[in-house]
């Protein structure tokens, strides 16, 4: 599959998040625009743009872009497939500090209010992780103070865990060390297999995931919202 260049896929610049929107006085705060990150085939990636349409972002965020660094990713082609702009550069014998700069300045071309990893196989470094500071969320199925890293639900199933949790946080510098956005148990009980352990988190991935960022976005709205009304009282 082609990937097109980040050229063909620039927009104009958008304003701040809570800002008025391009459209009718009253009509609001414009969607926050968000860049997901992936390696894979896109599982959450496809959860979070359905979510964009009908579910709980539908009023609240847009996908600005579908981001790999793999251009073979089946989850571009899916991205795709349901209107979302695209856009790929091989990280495959690349030093780490080089590629991410590359990837940071590409993406910063969309102009993202949030960078959503999605099954984005890679350890961010600062070259990335500064332009968006504070900004890069992850997912990640466990306990970030109980696993990092990967095979999570592997070790959840070859440790015959009870119950493992479902974290959001944000990304920093550290491996999954990132301050915790939210969390929520996975029973895992009678689990026999790790497709059935997978199956069961996957399902709280999705719905999870899409749920924190309405909260975030919604939050950074009504602080805008805030700033905006106190700035206008007569001093």
């Amino acid at each position: 599959m082609s990937s097109p260049t980040s050229a063909e896929q620039l927009r104009p610049a958008s304003q701040p998040l809570g800002g008025a929107s391009a459209g009718a006085p009253g009509d609001g705060p414009r969607k926050a625009r968000l860049a997901i990150l992936l390696s894979g085939r896109g599982s959450n990636m496809l959860s979070l743009v359905q979510a964009t349409k009908t579910g709980v972002l539908q009023d609240l965020a847009e996908v600005a872009v579908v981001f790999s660094n793999k251009p073979d990713a089946p989850g571009l082609e899916l991205a795709a497939a349901h209107g979302c702009p695209i856009a790929s550069l091989p990280s495959q014998g690349r030093k780490r500090e080089a590629f991410d700069a590359e990837a940071a300045t590409l993406l910063q071309q969309y102009q993202p209010d949030f960078v959503v990893l999605a099954g984005y196989m890679r350890i961010l470094s600062p070259a990335f992780i500064h332009p968006f500071a504070g900004r890069i969320l992850n997912i990640h199925p466990a306990d970030t103070h109980q696993h990092q890293g990967l095979h999570a639900y592997e070790w959840a199933f070859d440790n015959q865990l009870a119950e493992t949790k479902i974290t959001v946080h944000v990304v920093d510098e550290g491996l999954d060390t990132g301050p915790i956005l939210a969390q929520e148990p996975v029973d895992l009980r009678g689990a026999g297999t790790l497709a059935e352990v997978e199956r069961r988190g996957l399902a709280v991935e999705h719905r999870l995931y899409a749920q924190t960022l309405a909260e975030l976005i919604k939050n950074k709205q009504n602080v805008m919202s805030s700033a905006a009304e106190t700035s206008r009282v007569p001093k």
